[in-house]
């Protein structure tokens, strides 16, 4: 019980960090965020997916577009804003620091 819940800790704290990774890409739609989560065994459902996008979207951290779509309603494409830019930048930066020390922690840099 307590490796499940600190697994589940874990990953909501990177999970941020991946969301605006995978916009970085391109604009994206939020079925193929979810599907590179999932790719990505950060298995995420919509539930948790929006509420996430439009707390970085408030943040200043997305911009969106609607786009037309042929099999059904618009649909929202999120991208990454200047100043998602920057945070990505230096989200970039502690992951690799962090990388580092947990891997030194641990042993693996030796």
């Amino acid at each position: 019980m307590i490796a499940e819940n600190t697994q589940t800790q874990m990953r909501k704290g990177i999970l941020e960090y991946c969301i605006l990774s995978i916009i970085a890409r391109d604009e994206t739609y939020a079925s193929d965020i979810i599907a590179e989560l999932k790719k990505a065994q950060l298995l995420v459902v919509e539930g948790t997916l929006y509420p996430l996008l439009t707390r970085l979207k408030n943040n200043g951290l997305l911009t969106y577009n609607w786009v037309e779509s042929t099999s059904g309603p618009p649909r929202k494409y999120y991208a990454l804003s200047p100043e998602g830019r920057k945070v990505l930048e230096q989200l970039d930066t502690t992951w690799n620091e962090l990388v580092f020390a947990v891997n030194t922690a641990v042993g693996k840099n030796k």
